[in-house]
């Protein structure tokens, strides 16, 4: 009986992730990270907005930890190397304030600190592109695209320090190369894109069986992700609350992690909470830091 309900529920939940998935744009962060994996689809938009059709990606590395010892650590979107040994930090922002300034400053530094090995020369530290793709223009100023470099104030020349920040308004979407690329960003189906590399990525991924069935494995994988990591802590915090406590706890916890694992995916507020089985309301408190009304 109980292999069989959790069956269903499997089932119930494969379901749902296929109609997340259909819904999933490149400004989403899990459609982009698998999208990605394809090493040419990266040095596609790296092509496009760095302008430099000879660019070529050597390497790269997804959901990159970089350490910070000493305080904030970060996990960036996708780290690349081109045949130059430059350096790109690509990241995909739908809310403008998860795109500061300071952010951009701080990717920057990450990636400073973690390249240039013990007693190297700081010289050797190889030029550095930190490229935040956004949904509005979270600078504001009208244009499709920032480059941002440091000057010398007396005289206006440039700093010549190598590190670079780039802004794309992805919501600029001219008939320009970059302005077709941005298109791209946001249709949610192969079919409507310009881009031969990106729309054919994301056709194996959305339309193939095969591809389907990755996507749904992975978030399944976010899914139990979330329920484990909430058990553990219910039933650390159930030593106190006794066996039944802590196992009620222990749910708790867990829907409040499947919460976030979604919210991570862009789900909507009413999706997350019809998947976790709780009101929009809780979902809100949880996901804004408001006083939890189980505590």
């Amino acid at each position: 009986m109980t292999e069989n309900r959790e069956e269903r529920g499997l089932e119930a939940r494969r379901s749902f992730y296929r109609s997340i998935l259909e819904n999933q744009t490149l400004m989403s962060d899990f459609l982009m990270n698998n999208v990605l994996k394809e090493r040419k689809c990266t040095e596609y938009i790296l092509q496009v907005i760095m302008g430099k059709e000879d660019l070529q990606v050597l390497e790269q590395v997804l959901q990159m930890d970089f350490k910070n010892l000493q305080g904030r650590s970060a996990i960036l979107d996708c780290v690349a190397r081109d045949q130059r040994g430059k350096l790109y930090n690509v990241e995909i922002q739908q809310k403008s304030e998860g795109a500061s300034p300071k952010r951009a400053r701080y990717h920057a530094g990450l990636m400073d600190m973690n390249v240039l090995e013990r007693g190297q020369d700081f010289d050797r530290l190889p030029e550095c592109h930190v490229i935040f793709i956004t949904e509005k223009d979270t600078l504001g100023y009208g244009q499709p695209i920032y480059h941002i470099e440091r000057r010398i104030r007396e005289n206006g020349e440039y700093f010549r320090d190598e590190s670079h920040i780039v802004y794309v308004n992805s919501s600029s979407q001219e008939e320009t190369e970059l302005g077709r690329l941005m298109h791209d960003f946001h249709c949610k189906s192969a079919s409507e894109m310009y881009s031969e590399v990106l729309s054919g990525r994301v056709r194996t991924l959305k339309e193939t069986e095969e591809g389907i069935e990755e996507m749904c494995r992975e978030l399944e994988e976010l899914y139990q992700m979330g329920m484990m990591d909430g058990r553990t802590e219910g039933r650390n915090e159930g030593i106190a609350l006794g066996r039944a406590e802590g196992r009620s706890e222990g749910e708790r916890m867990a829907k409040k992690e499947m919460v976030f694992s979604l919210a991570e995916i862009e789900l909507p507020v009413e999706k997350i909470a019809e998947l976790v089985k709780v009101s929009v309301q809780q979902v809100q408190e949880w996901l804004t830091g408001s006083p939890d009304p189980a505590r």
